[in-house]
């Protein structure tokens, strides 16, 4: 079969692999349709991830199902399903608590696109197989269009975690985003106006966030960071940028609440703790935990109250993935 290898920097190349093979009865073998860059993937491409030999890229997308083992009853063959980027049993402790990004039956961290721990293949490939696949597969509904939730594997669901639990704490909250160049901010952006935010503010951010942002209802505040804002019941650092991240907690009011889902790659770095010790603000950051929030989003996309597709400012042909994804300045699909 043939599968898109990230080479080295800026370099990407559809290259023969073995046939993928059902391991067990209870897992399936899927086809994508439509493939979405996520966020990490510019990281990726820049060749800024400290991976040694070439590997299988993409790991956001809706897929059709080709094969399922004889344990595997939800599912079956033609179905339209989406999967999502964290491999997970959906039984053990840890992932009956939510927690599904850090299953105890797989290696830590393991996922599609990337090569941590086990080689799982990426979604740009002719085959992907799916170890836990009634646990991890979620079937689409009828008249959703799979470019239009091709982000529903890791992206979007980032985006609502930021902003859903804590507007259904605090309903009709104002919410501030701190962007950069994360399409996470915007699907943040739409999700919390979907859901009843009084308004989202949104400050930082290139080109591209802001001009969506804008499209989507958010207010646009100055595009370089002040060392604060007005004060926020509920903030969002998508810019992984120290000056956005000082930003947003130094916004977020007493006893808010602050989700970061920037990545910091460096040894250090700077966190007005003070600041955040003194208001009592509750701060959060870590990887999404993508599977239990997907049939939530996907009854909003259903209901119309929010369009994902709005998001998207590049789109390819499967042929031209390999230009495409090394090419990519915004949100990028890729559909067959």
């Amino acid at each position: 079969m043939r599968q898109l290898t990230f080479v080295e920097a800026g370099k990407l190349e559809w290259r023969e692999a073995p046939d993928r093979q059902l391991e067990g009865d209870g897992e399936a073998l899927v086809r994508a349709l439509s493939v979405a860059t996520c966020d990490l993937d510019k990281v990726i491409v820049a060749g800024l991830v400290p991976m040694a030999e070439p590997f299988p890229v993409g790991h956001e997308g809706v897929a059709e199902v080709l094969e399922v083992g004889d344990a595997v009853h939800a599912f079956k063959p033609g179905d339209l399903v989406s999967v999502p980027f964290q491999v997970a049993c959906g039984e053990c402790v840890t992932c009956r608590r939510g927690h599904t990004g850090n299953c105890e039956r797989v290696d830590r961290l393991s996922m599609y696109g990337l090569p941590i721990g086990k080689n799982w293949g990426g979604f740009l490939s002719d085959a992907i197989r799916v170890p836990f696949a009634e646990a991890m597969l979620v079937a689409v509904p009828e008249g959703i269009e799979p470019a239009a939730i091709a982000s529903l594997s890791d992206n979007i669901p980032d985006g609502y975690r930021t902003v859903a639990p804590q507007l259904a704490e605090r309903p009709g909250a104002p919410v501030l985003i701190c962007a950069g160049g994360a399409a996470i901010a915007l699907y943040a952006t739409a999700i919390a106006l979907a859901l009843g935010a009084e308004r989202v503010d949104l400050a930082g951010g290139n080109s591209y966030i802001r001009e969506r942002a804008e499209q989507l209802g958010a207010n646009l505040l100055d595009a370089e960071f002040p060392q604060r804002l007005a004060q926020y019941p509920i903030t969002v650092d998508a810019s992984a940028d120290p000056a956005g991240l000082a930003c947003a907690v130094r916004s977020t009011e007493p006893e808010g609440i602050c989700t970061s889902i920037g990545i910091y790659f460096g040894d250090a770095t700077p966190l007005p703790l003070f600041t955040m010790y003194s208001k009592g603000i509750r701060f959060h950051t870590g990887r999404v935990h993508a599977r239990p929030v997907m049939e939530p989003i996907l009854e909003l996309v259903r209901s119309g109250a929010f369009k994902p597709e709005l998001v998207t400012g590049e789109t390819a042909a499967w042929d031209d993935a390999a230009e495409a994804f090394a090419g990519h300045r915004s949100k990028l699909v890729i559909s067959r």
